[in-house]
This record gives C-alpha cells, structure tokens and sequence, in this order.
C-alpha cells in the first residue's frame, strides 16, 4: 500500500512541469485565436474540468483503497478464524468422549462391555440381597425359636419355690360363665373326675382339668361368692383376674393361658366349652402322638364366612381387615375344643400384652399363630356330631374325642342330654379309661 501510494505522488509530481508548460504555450498563442476573454472562459472551463477529475481520480482511489483494505481484512479474519478452528479441532481430539457427551469410535463397543459387567455385578449384588434376605429369615425362626424355649425357662425360673411349679402332662381348661352351674353339674355326673378320683388323676397321670372363669363386675357380689361356694364344695375352679362377658372371650382365653402356664409346667394345654362332651382317654392318646413336636395347635380347624352385618352372632367389627365383603377367615380350630403345646401356651404369656384380639376367639388364637413355625393338626374326632353320628362312630370303633351339635356350638340342651349322650358316646369304661391310657 505505501508502494502504492508513493508511485501515485510521483506521478502527480512529474506531471506539474508539462501542464504548466502547456498552459504557458497556450498563453503566449495568437491573440486572435486567444482572446483574452476565450482564455478566461478557457481557463474557468479548465479549472473545473481538473476539479472533476481529480475528484474522480480521488473517488477511484478511495475505492481501491477500500477494496483492498476490505480484502486484506477480511484474508487476515478467516486466516485467524482458520487457526481458531484447527486449534480447537486439535484440542477437541484430546478430549474424553464422556466429557464432550459425544461418542467415540468404539464407544458402542466399550458401552456394551460395560453394561454386560454392570449387568454381572448388578446379579451379584442381587445374589447377595438374596442370600442376606435368606439369613435374616433363618435368623427371625431361630429367634422365635429362642423366645418360646425362654418362656418355657421362665416359667420354672418364677421367684416362688420351683415345687409350686408342678409337672403335669396336660391342663384342661372349662370354660364357663356364673349362669352355667347346671352345665357344669352335667359335666361332673358325666365324664369329669370330681373330688379325690381328680386329685388322684393329677397325681398319677398328670392331668389337670379345672372350669375357667373370671370375677364380676362387681368383686365379691352375690355371683363371685356363689362360685367361692362352688369352689369350696369341689376344688375345681381355675380364678381368672378377669371381667367376665361374652364379647371378652378372646381377652379371657389370652389370660387361661397365661395364668395356666405360670401354675403347671404342662406338655399341652386345651380349652373345651362346658357344653361339650369330652373323652379324656381318647383326647390324651391324641395328644401324646405329638409330645415329640414342638409347637402344635389340634383341633377341628375350619374357616367360617366373615360376618360384616351387625347384630349377627358371629359379627366381625374389624371385617374389613380380611378383605373383599364375603371371604372367609384363615384356617384355625373351632372354639369348642382345641389343644395347644407347652411353647405355644409360652408364646402367648411372654407377648399377651400386644397379641390382637378379634371379636371371635377361636379366630384371634388363630391369628396369634400366624407368620409362626406352628404345625396344624386337623382332627376330626375332636368335633363329632352328638348321637347318632357319635354313636355309630364307636361302634366301628373309632371312638370321638369330643362331641358337640354344631347348629348350637355346643350340645343342644346340654344339661339334659349330656348324660344321654355320654351313654352313647363315652369312652365305654366310664372314669377309668383315661386310667390306662400310657402317655406318661
């Protein structure tokens, strides 16, 4: 450009001396071509012709002064973008694909590999929640294991002398009301030891068989002194610190329980109604084919309609919690007659405080034995039907552990037809059956 500009002064300069020597010849020509008023009007015409062409010749300069700057410009912007860009591409190459977001060659490959091991570890880790889960589970059974034998060590573990303690084979609860003695005189004129015959049972074999029942509710009114009466004439009465009533038949059962095994240290404890005939020689043959197990629930197990409409015998408050309107409860013994072994009874007096308690108490002792390692035994000779169905069943030779109508839960009529019945029924050898019965 300074080459440029320089060639152009010199041209302007070189050129001064022609034009003023052509504007001297002019000048000094003849005057008649000449005039002097020509000459002015000529050297006017002149002056504005060298105005317009150095006004164009400067006008065509500053254009090719602006192409050029223009050009240089725009060469020396794309040479830098150029490096710009070839440094940034140079510097792009040694970035890691996992931080630019963009993959690389291979990077499906890599991706694969990597998913297949983190789909190797994640089955390890899998395997080990298994196995972890496994432990846990196995862990849960040995405590529950452990709990039951520490509430059979507790139970001869009590601050009282360990003889007050006392060993039987099985405890027989009645369960009964302050209305039912005639029930209950059916039931010592039938298949019930009473006096010195029961005490010698106890002895001998082991056996302890008492009516259950609780106080009123008002302690030592005309209802508890008659069964102190009762209790004084055939010594007979297992005394419940509970208030008696037929919707608290789950909290009583929970209590026998327990009271019963802070008293015997028992192999097995049953709980029958007082309307029902029992043959104690057939129940403990039944019950020492399971002394070598040790947690069973016997009975006739069955699972009845839950009832959702209020004022029906059998309502369930709390029918909801067994799903649609319809079911019927999980499998557990009916209420008439059932046995439980020595751990269970435990289990129910170490956890009796947060045991549930539904309306029915054959279902809540059901329920106590949920998510336990317990084996239930469905026997059928516990729940007999009353003459002639238990009648002809002995006859052929397979004599019932209990009988009972199951239109009434019970024996229809009990203290009427429970002689009759045990004439039909019994075991054959009246009180003396259970005598040679070898379970001890």
């Amino acid at each position: 450009m300074k080459l440029f500009f320089s060639q152009i002064a010199k041209d302007s300069v070189r050129q001064q001396p022609e034009k003023a020597a052509l504007r001297a010849h002019f000048r000094h020509s003849t005057p008649f071509l000449w005039p002097e008023k020509l000459g002015e009007t000529t050297t006017k015409k002149k002056k504005k012709m060298r105005g317009k062409w150095v006004l164009g010749k400067a006008i065509l300069i500053l254009c090719m002064v602006s192409f050029l700057g223009g050009s240089l410009f725009t060469t020396r912007t794309w040479t830098h973008s150029s490096d710009n860009s070839f440094h940034k591409e140079r510097h792009l190459q040694f970035i890691p694909s996992n931080k630019m977001g963009l993959p690389r060659r291979g990077s499906d490959q890599n991706r694969n590999r990597k998913v297949g091991q983190g789909d190797d570890h994640s089955k390890d880790i899998m395997g080990e929640i298994t196995k972890t889960h496994q432990s846990v589970q196995s862990l849960d059974k040995t405590v529950s294991t452990l709990e039951m034998e520490l509430a059979m060590a507790r139970t001869s573990q009590t601050e009282e002398p360990p003889q007050d303690l006392r060993k039987a084979f099985a405890v027989v609860g009645i369960n009964t009301a302050f209305s039912s003695k005639k029930r209950r005189d059916s039931l010592r004129e039938t298949w019930m030891p009473r006096g010195a015959k029961l005490e010698r049972l106890e002895k001998e074999k082991g056996v302890i068989i008492r009516f259950v029942i609780g106080h009123s509710t008002t302690p030592g009114g005309l209802l508890d002194k008659a069964i102190n009466a009762e209790e004084a004439e055939n010594k007979d009465f297992l005394r419940l610190n509970h208030v008696e009533g037929y919707h608290e038949l789950s909290t009583k059962t929970r209590l026998y329980f327990s009271t019963a095994v802070s008293m015997w240290d028992a192999e097995f404890y049953v709980k029958i109604d007082d309307d029902v005939h029992l043959n104690l020689g057939m129940l403990m043959s039944t019950l020492g084919r399971y002394r070598s197990k040790p947690r069973i629930y016997i009975g006739c197990m069955k699972s009845g309609p839950v009832l959702s409409q209020k004022g029906l015998k059998y309502y369930e408050p709390e029918f909801w919690k067994f799903g649609e309107e319809g079911n019927k409860y999980f499998r557990h013994a009916t209420g008439q007659i059932y046995a439980i072994s020595k751990d269970l009874a435990a289990y129910i007096s170490i956890n009796a405080p947060i045991l549930h308690r539904y309306a029915n108490e054959d279902v809540s002792l059901g329920s106590w034995f949920i998510g336990l390692e317990v084996e239930h035994v469905d026997d059928r000779t516990m729940c007999c039907g009353t003459p002639p169905d238990c009648a002809w069943k002995k006859q052929v030779g397979n004599v019932c552990v209990a009988s009972f109508d199951w239109s009434c839960s019970g024996i229809c009529n009990s203290v009427e037809r429970m002689k009759d019945v045990h004439n039909n029924c019994g075991e054959g050898e009246g009180e003396g059956a259970v005598w040679n019965v070898g379970f001890l």
